[in-house]
């Protein structure tokens, strides 16, 4: 995996499942968040780093579904449906409204666990956007992924590929915080050894190609003692 955020984010009404589930996923060594209902788990899913979830479609606030619209329309963190609904049509419905995959109630731990996994390993590399081209402050940072682009005041701006990767991180997990390890691991992977601070001379340039003031930047955002998350709109 590209990413170690190991945040997985729990969904359902059901205190005894959510209990089960805890426990299991915590012995695999994640870190489980819980929500009883929609609106709670949207407040984590903002709050926290999420690396996947786990959605109960029949919620009593906010269905499963809409939840899965939300947070596809500002993230791609994967969504594992959990579902005691075995029509066709409703788990074509899911997987077309951005669940990356579901599985039916009830469930042995044993296969949940291949599809997290499953799921994750997908997911790791997936550093592209919801959209592929995105822009932000009303134009001033325009950022094409489909042709590798950043334009800044309309003018072109060159990004190494390290820098490139940083940005597409932070875009893609807008008001995350990623902190310096983890942004390594996505710059240089697993094999790299060093220090920590050794990304905040990549910041540093990112800042000054994409900032009008790179000390008091807009959009990559320092958050001291944690790391740093994108901060445009």
């Amino acid at each position: 995996m590209i990413l170690k955020n190991k945040n997985i984010l729990v969904v359902d009404d059901e205190p005894k499942i959510l209990e089960v589930l805890s426990s299991f996923l915590e012995s695999r060594t994640f870190t489980v968040f819980t929500a009883q209902n929609g609106k709670r788990a949207l407040e984590i899913f903002e709050r926290e780093n999420i690396a996947l979830i786990l959605l109960d479609l029949m919620l009593p606030d906010i269905s499963g579904e809409e939840i899965c619209r939300r947070i596809r329309s500002k993230s791609r963190a994967p969504i594992i449906m959990l579902t005691a609904k075995i029509e066709e049509n409703d788990l074509i419905e899911g997987l077309n409204i951005g669940a990356d995959d579901y599985i039916t109630k009830p469930f042995s731990l044993k296969e949940l666990a291949a599809r997290i996994d499953a799921v994750l390993r997908r997911t790791a590399g997936d550093l592209i956007p919801l959209t592929v081209k995105n822009s932000f402050c009303n134009g001033d940072l325009i950022v094409d992924f489909e042709n590798n682009t950043v334009l800044k005041n309309r003018q072109p701006v060159s990004l190494t590929p390290s820098e490139m990767k940083i940005l597409a991180a932070l875009i893609k997990y807008p008001g995350r915080v990623f902190t310096r390890a983890e942004l390594i691991d996505i710059v240089f992977g697993d094999e790299f050894d060093s220090f920590d601070r050794a990304i905040d001379n990549h910041i540093k340039n990112l800042r000054k190609k994409i900032e009008d003031d790179s000390k008091n930047p807009n959009y990559v955002i320092t958050i001291h003692g944690l790391g740093y998350k994108f901060g445009g709109a």
